[in-house]
């Protein structure tokens, strides 16, 4: 049996080509003929201006420009936000007891194993920049993905490439004690870079960004580069997935991510171990 086709999966313009790039003025679904690259993501030839390509053999959809698609709305990030903002608020009124209930410190992983992930909503309560940072480079990149791949891939992005941080802290930094979803936000800038290249975006702006941000990491004292390059190659492996297994059964995508989620774990227990 053959999986059923979601029309808001196949371009606006071009019916019968498969996407999972939207417009980041309207929403509209553009395959890569109708994909004008902008500063951030892509606009569809509506609201660039530009003309569509030919090649692909479709004709505009009947009925007008379909506006923001069903779902498109970025829920799931503004939930996990709110999770990070009221985990805060908790580490503050609790005088930092919810912080060392939840941040990762590696020698406990064999016993309390869920740090790994729960350390992903605790940042640091000396510093209110380190969770104004965070928060705004989830806001920005988080509405951005999810547009892309919607709000149950995101969210396994998200959880992933946050795990994957900690795991890589776990193997290279096991005395380190770290807070903060940034591990989790490298996850994304990978994933969007994966997502774009595979649709011949340009990435020369993104690449720019990802690579001031991982210079910070190595210069500004207590920040955790293994979060964050762990979460970038995580992300970055999360979307190939995703990207490779567009269009075919659901099973070839959750096999895939648990195929990663296995690998995660062992290098986990290798690490925990030695």
């Amino acid at each position: 049996m053959s999986p059923s086709r979601n029309r808001d999966d196949f371009c606006y313009r071009h019916p019968q080509a498969e996407s999972f790039v939207l417009c980041q003025r309207c929403g509209n679904t553009i395959c890569p003929a109708c994909q004008t690259q902008a500063p951030v993501g892509f606009h569809c030839p509506d609201c660039s201006g530009v003309k569509a390509k030919s090649g692909l053999g479709g004709a505009l959809r009947r009925g007008g420009t379909r506006l923001v698609a069903q779902g498109t709305r970025p829920t799931a990030t503004y939930v996990l936000l709110g999770i990070v903002v009221a985990v805060y608020l908790g580490q503050l009124l609790t005088g930092g007891f919810l912080t060392q209930l939840l941040l990762y410190w590696p020698p406990l992983t064999a016993i309390e194993p869920w740090r790994m992930l729960t350390t992903i909503f605790v940042h640091s309560s000396s510093s209110v920049f380190h969770i104004l940072f965070n928060g705004y480079s989830l806001f920005i990149l988080g509405t951005l993905v999810e547009r892309l791949i919607g709000p149950g891939r995101f969210v396994t992005l998200f959880l992933f490439s946050g795990f994957g941080g900690s795991v890589l802290v776990l193997l290279l930094s096991p005395a380190s004690a770290v807070v903060g979803a940034s591990g989790a936000i490298f996850g994304l800038f990978g994933a969007l870079f994966v997502i774009q290249r595979s649709f011949g975006g340009a990435n020369t702006q993104l690449l720019i960004v990802l690579g001031l941000n991982l210079v910070m990491g190595f210069i500004v004292p207590g920040i955790s580069w293994q979060a964050h390059i762990g979460g970038l190659i995580t992300g970055a492996m999360v979307a190939n997935v995703m990207v490779k297994t567009r269009g075919e059964e659901p099973r070839r995508q959750r096999q895939g991510l648990a195929l990663l989620g296995v690998g995660l774990v062992a290098l986990t227990v290798v690490g925990a171990v030695v």
